[in-house]
């Protein structure tokens, strides 16, 4: 009989609070938070800060690599419980997601392309493991949750990952030769546009959760930024296909296609962002839900990054030249988030240590 997994959203971002039994899922979030802030970080001219918050990113990488490991040892039913869980499964999608962040950094900041392949490669992997464990898994098992209390925003972590791989194999294919190019352009354009399926199918369901039934303070967990959150990697993902384009032929003649959807995609992501804004004021002004540190902030951290990362990306790939105000004020946004994301993280573990 396994170990007995939560099954709510609330109860998923207790991880990391109750010892290593309980280390959420979504652990993996804060590399991607800081990996997307640091990118940033790049873009608007502040390289040493980009390194440093790379040379963070590695430590902590490797940190939750030896915890998640910990865990599955230790606790292994409730590992792989949690996997096949509908609140906290999609969690896992953070491992991907985080390693082809890392891959880009490696790639982009360091210039390492070997370093990247090796990152993309591993993402590429883990991709493939967790998609079709997690999903055929959902689809068999025999107790399903209904459906508002099944899905949240980390469900579109599934889209994040697919996305991330996206972004990693284009940016490979920009720096490598024949005859690994074309392919990698080819497998960029495959993830961007199964992401964007997979959005439509999961926002849908999300949408149908939001407005037809009940809504409480705690339902609306820090994870909903992801909503906002997939639509800006999809167009990162989508701007640099379009960059890509002169070295691939068949990208070419999708060039009006990409630009469409590219631009759709970040409208979308746009519209979220004041909804999601009045609904956090909602949730912690309005009904006074406590705002204290949960693993499941780094959800929301990496959305704000992305949106500054993106809009930067596609300004320049469609050459608008009229968008760099968005991702000037985006970035100490997303800076002054992690920060106080990062300094509550530590608070936590200082409360753990203590009680130990």
């Amino acid at each position: 009989m396994s170990e007995p997994a939560a099954t709510s959203t609330g109860q998923a971002g207790q991880g990391g609070q109750g010892g290593l039994r309980e280390l959420s899922p979504a652990y993996f979030g804060l590399v991607m938070a800081t990996g997307i802030v640091s990118l940033v970080a790049d873009m608007q001219g502040w390289p040493l800060l980009a390194r440093a918050l790379l040379a963070l990113n590695a430590v902590q990488y490797l940190v939750l690599w030896a915890l998640f490991g910990l865990r599955a040892w230790r606790h292994p039913r409730r590992f792989f419980g949690d996997m096949v869980d509908h609140a906290r499964g999609m969690g896992y999608f953070t491992m991907v997601a985080a390693t082809g962040i890392l891959a880009s950094q490696a790639i982009v900041l360091l210039g390492d392309v070997a370093l990247g392949f090796a990152l993309w490669a591993l993402a590429a992997l883990l991709w493939v493991l967790l998609t079709y464990t997690i999903f055929t898994a959902f689809t068999i098992r025999g107790y399903k949750p209904t459906l508002d209390q099944g899905i949240s925003g980390a469900w579109l972590l599934a889209v994040v990952s697919t996305q991330a791989l996206a972004v990693c194999s284009a940016l490979l294919a920009a720096r490598i030769g024949q005859p690994l190019r074309l392919e990698l352009n080819l497998l960029a354009l495959s993830m961007w546009l199964w992401g964007g399926m997979l959005y439509i199918w999961m926002m849908a369901l999300i949408f149908y959760r939001y407005l037809f039934f009940p809504f409480s303070p705690s339902d609306l967990s820090p994870p909903y930024w992801i909503n906002m959150g997939a639509m800006a990697i999809s167009t990162l993902a989508g701007s640099l296909l379009i960059l890509n384009a002169p070295q691939a032929p068949f990208l070419v003649s999708l060039l009006p296609f990409l630009k469409g959807f590219t631009v759709f995609y970040w409208a979308a992501g746009t519209w979220w962002i004041p909804m999601l804004v009045l609904l956090g004021i909602w949730r912690h002004v309005v009904r006074r839900f406590p705002l204290r540190y949960d693993p499941l902030y780094w959800g929301a951290v990496f959305p704000l990054g992305m949106y500054a990362a993106c809009t930067w990306q596609m300004d320049r790939a469609m050459e608008f030249g009229f968008l760099d105000a968005l991702p000037r004020l985006f970035f100490p946004v997303a800076l002054l988030a992690w920060l106080l994301t990062f300094a509550g993280m530590l608070r936590s573990l200082a409360r753990q240590l203590r009680g130990a």
